[in-house]
């Protein structure tokens, strides 16, 4: 089956420096792939190398079996959708109108159709009306992922779609990632929380210095040795009944 994702031996660099060494990657339908790391390991950036939104300097960068740099603007939005991590608004559109431009190839219709259910799986049933401006950041983040969601696009990438959200929103924002995975979606995420990561992800990619460490099952992605080389921690994974548990300290150095 031809990945909804590929990269193959990326390389990225930025100001004479490497941001991306080697990385390859896959994301099949129906999975959910995380990408975590320290800051500066290259995660925003190994997103935005997926999407063509910056340049090469080795490797390739496939969206459904095309060379993503091949495709024009409404063909990658029609195989990507993308949840950056930047969340700034500078307009106060109505919810619903932010929500909708997830859909901007579509009838205005169905976009607006797909913005309102979309909104009412997030939790702002009832606000669509609303100025995204008059909202709380929580709020705003959540229009965001209903954009995301409105696209219905075979591969979505999210960069931290937990940010500014609650604990309860974290949870209900990686849980309705997992049912676009289950109808069949790519999905792609970034996570600060390894805790979360190992719930959310049928595999982990580990980044550390702009190369892959680890790519793998949360359990083995997240091993000891992974999180001491990447996060300069002493800890494990641990599987509770309430789900994976990161019990780590510092480490000095």
């Amino acid at each position: 089956m031809t990945p909804a994702l590929e990269l193959a031996q990326v390389q990225v660099g930025r100001d004479g420096r490497p941001v991306l060494q080697d990385v390859s990657l896959q994301a099949q339908a129906g999975e959910v792939v995380g990408v975590v790391g320290a800051n500066g390991a290259g995660k925003t950036t190994l997103l935005r190398a997926a999407l063509g939104l910056v340049r090469l300097d080795g490797g390739h960068a496939r969206l459904a079996g095309a060379d993503v740099h091949s495709l024009s603007e409404l063909q990658r939005a029609a195989r990507a959708a993308y949840l950056p991590q930047e969340r700034h608004l500078g307009w106060n559109l109505p919810a619903w109108r932010i929500a909708s431009l997830g859909a901007h190839h579509r009838p205005p219709a169905e976009a607006r159709a797909r913005a309102f259910e979309a909104l009412a799986r997030v939790g702002l049933e009832g606000l669509e009306p609303r100025g995204v401006l008059e909202m709380s950041g929580g709020e705003r983040a959540r229009v965001l992922l209903a954009r995301l969601l409105v696209a219905q696009a075979p591969l979505l990438i999210a960069d931290e779609p937990a940010a500014g959200l609650d604990p309860d929103a974290q949870l209900l924002a990686l849980d309705l990632l997992r049912e676009e995975a289950t109808r069949g979606a790519a999905v792609v995420l970034t996570l600060h929380d390894l805790g979360l990561a190992a719930r959310a992800c049928d595999r982990i990619l580990v980044l550390h210095q702009g190369r892959v460490l680890a790519d793998a099952p949360p359990r083995d992605a997240l091993s000891r040795k992974a999180l001491a080389a990447a996060f300069n921690l002493d800890g494990e994974l641990q599987h509770t009944a309430a789900g994976p548990v990161l019990v780590a300290t510092r480490r000095s150095r």
